[in-house]
């Protein structure tokens, strides 16, 4: 197979969250079309109890409540860490010590260029520094049934990337099924 190269590319339309980008594959007359967009972050994190901390939101994409592994966008001059710290605590008014990077993925090959980064927290406790006050229509949840109940029998938590993050932490021997 010969390799294939990006002959040119350009931004057809932009918002805050993204752009889409049309990018001419060589000796290809037609655009193929994805999704510029920040990195973002998941984080499994698990309490002292092995209770899950999750968010609870509606997520106008897919029209519905679903139930989610903190995460977020990463910000311009953040690290990757540093955003899953944040997200955790922003999102749940959970903190952890250990943040272990599981790695990153490519969330949609097909339509996206950002990379997802998974971290695995142990030891999540709430932030005793402060009050926490959720944002806005993000509702946490700890979550006292089993990981296995958690990605077999919870149709609301339907997220592939959040159940790529707990595939890796259990692949790499953080957490059990």
């Amino acid at each position: 197979m010969n390799p294939v190269s990006i002959a040119g590319r350009r931004s057809i339309f932009a918002t805050q969250w993204f752009d889409l980008v049309a990018k001419q594959v060589a000796g290809d007359p037609s655009p193929h079309y994805s999704i510029a967009t920040r990195d973002y972050v998941s984080v499994l994190a698990v309490t002292s109890g092995s209770n899950i901390i999750l968010v609870r939101q509606y997520r106008p994409a897919v029209e519905q409540m679903t139930l989610e592994l903190p995460g977020g966008h990463v910000e311009e001059g953040e690290t990757p860490e540093q955003a899953a710290r944040k997200e955790l605590r922003e999102e749940t008014g959970f903190l952890a010590q250990d943040f272990l990077p599981l790695g990153d993925l490519a969330p949609d090959t097909g339509r996206l260029g950002n990379r997802m980064w998974c971290f695995f927290a142990r030891q999540a406790a709430p932030d005793p520094s402060a009050a926490f006050e959720p944002e806005l229509d993000v509702e946490p949840i700890i979550y006292g049934k089993s990981l296995r109940e958690l990605i077999s029998a919870e149709p609301s938590f339907s997220s592939a990337l959040g159940r790529a993050t707990i595939l890796m932490a259990i692949a790499g021997g953080h957490i059990e099924l």
